[in-house]
């Protein structure tokens, strides 16, 4: 594991998400900065390249890495932890493009999965708010979280300089609406509107 520190919450005041978007072999990265809690839009950066990669379940890095460099670079305010759309250890090789550009950035980071690419979970109650553990190969790497009532859950892990409860808790924090945590759906937005 990259880290197992927890995050302090009450102190997180600027929260990130990325995303990046690919097009016509292009791919375009978006980090949107916002308050915590609150989630007003600080800053806004975006940052495009041609994609160096093809896309392979479990490299991720190396398709998105280049442009979030470059996003990255960007960016001026400075954002207590990073949520990406990818995962943290919650990865064969238990180091996800959270886990991995967390390095980079030496920053807090966590992994905010939309489909399951490692380990199983137990039975999740429907309600927002259930978890349950994500277990690979004998050890738990992350949890399954319902972050809205009723919808297939989010597979939250650390990336790097977090722990497993404080990522799964910030992450249900920054879902007040919707599956996806609010500052990934607004880089998500951002990183798909690929303009002139």
């Amino acid at each position: 594991m990259i880290s197992d520190r927890p995050i302090d919450l009450g102190a997180v005041r600027l929260v990130a998400g990325v995303d990046v978007s690919v097009k016509n072999e292009e791919s375009q990265a978006a980090i949107v900065v916002v308050t915590y809690p609150g989630f007003l839009p600080v800053e806004t950066v975006l940052a495009r390249c041609p994609t160096p990669f093809p896309y392979i379940p479990g490299l991720l890095s190396f398709r998105e890495g280049p442009v979030l460099e470059e996003a990255f670079d960007k960016l001026k305010a400075e954002p207590d932890v990073f949520l990406f759309d990818g995962m943290g250890i919650a990865h064969p090789r238990r180091i996800g493009i959270a886990s991995h550009m967390g390095l980079w950035l030496d920053r807090p980071t966590i992994g905010c999965g939309k489909t399951l690419l490692c380990g199983r979970y137990g039975p999740l109650p429907d309600e927002k708010g259930s978890a349950a553990p994500l277990v690979d190969k004998g050890e738990t790497i992350g949890v399954a979280l319902r972050t809205r009532t009723a919808k297939n859950p989010m597979f939250i892990s650390p990336g790097h300089l977090a722990d497993i409860p404080t990522a799964a808790e910030l992450v249900l924090n920054c879902s007040p609406k919707y599956r996806l945590p609010e500052p990934i759906r607004l880089a998500h937005n951002a990183a798909g509107q690929f303009g002139q």
